[in-house]
């Protein structure tokens, strides 16, 4: 009994990390949930609402002029000077928002995270069902390198290569997830009976990677939600038709709550 107190306990600590971390993602000042605009561009120069200067593609690269006197400044805190080319992962500080590029297929759009965007503002917590053991469960991994046709948030759709299948014992009842290769993890988006009504419309996972006999473990205690139930501007995918789980799955984050002035 001893032992098993001080697993629960454990376990309940870890989550609660967990969830300390997940806040200070969503909400840092430039976190997921400060993304203001995306806004896609061509090799034509336009100009973007919020931002100064004019904007446009160059390959997958984007390209800013007309920035003197703007005081924008670069990941250094240099001025950006008239003209500023922002490839994958480099930043521009313009006042208290973020200037960085979003690649999809080839395509750049711009984007602008802000901290007083209206999303951030408004947002309180995350609610989260209260962690419980019994959604913590191995699973049997199988490798399968498929290509999967993905719907995104906008309705585009694009193709990704599967890693594999997970299935997973649960009440009885043996289920699959299809999963994809994430940062030094499997990544799955799921759908299951609470969405829409006691979570949101789908969550995401990552799952450890497999040991060398294909075993791991799925912790729906650390579903957790989409870049998009915090802002528009995201291009969330979308869980493929496999990964609509009938059970209802009341573990993991739950929904944004916000204030009563909410979006």
């Amino acid at each position: 009994m001893t032992q098993l107190r001080e697993t629960t306990t454990s376990f309940v600590e870890d989550w609660q990390r967990w969830r300390e971390e997940r806040w200070s993602d969503v909400f840092a000042p430039h976190g997921i949930a400060a993304l203001a605009d995306t806004v896609w561009l061509d090799r034509k120069e336009q100009r973007v609402d919020g931002v100064a200067g004019t904007w446009r593609a160059d390959g997958d690269t984007v390209v800013g002029t007309g920035l003197s006197g703007s005081g924008y400044t670069d990941a250094s805190g240099f001025p950006v000077g008239d003209t500023a080319v922002l490839r994958l992962g480099d930043t521009v500080h313009a006042g208290d928002s973020l200037l960085h590029i979003f690649v999809r297929d080839g395509i750049p759009a711009l984007r602008r995270s802000d901290p007083e965007a209206r999303q951030r503002t408004l947002l309180q917590s995350i609610d989260a069902y209260e962690p419980d053991l019994a959604w913590v469960m191995e699973a049997q991994f199988t490798p399968r390198a498929e290509p999967l046709v993905v719907e995104l948030f906008d309705g585009y759709h694009t193709l990704q290569q599967t890693a594999g299948t997970l299935e997973f014992t649960l009440n009885g009842q043996t289920h699959h997830l299809t999963a994809t290769h994430g940062a030094d993890t499997l990544a799955v988006v799921f759908a299951d009976a609470t969405n829409g009504g006691q979570t949101y419309r789908f969550r995401f996972l990552r799952i450890p990677v497999p040991d060398n006999t294909g075993v791991t473990t799925i912790d729906f205690n650390r579903a957790f939600l989409p870049p998009c139930a915090f802002s528009d501007h995201y291009l969330c995918p979308l869980p493929s038709p496999g990964n609509r789980l009938a059970i209802a799955v009341t573990a993991g984050e739950r929904m944004p709550v916000r204030g009563d002035d909410a979006l």
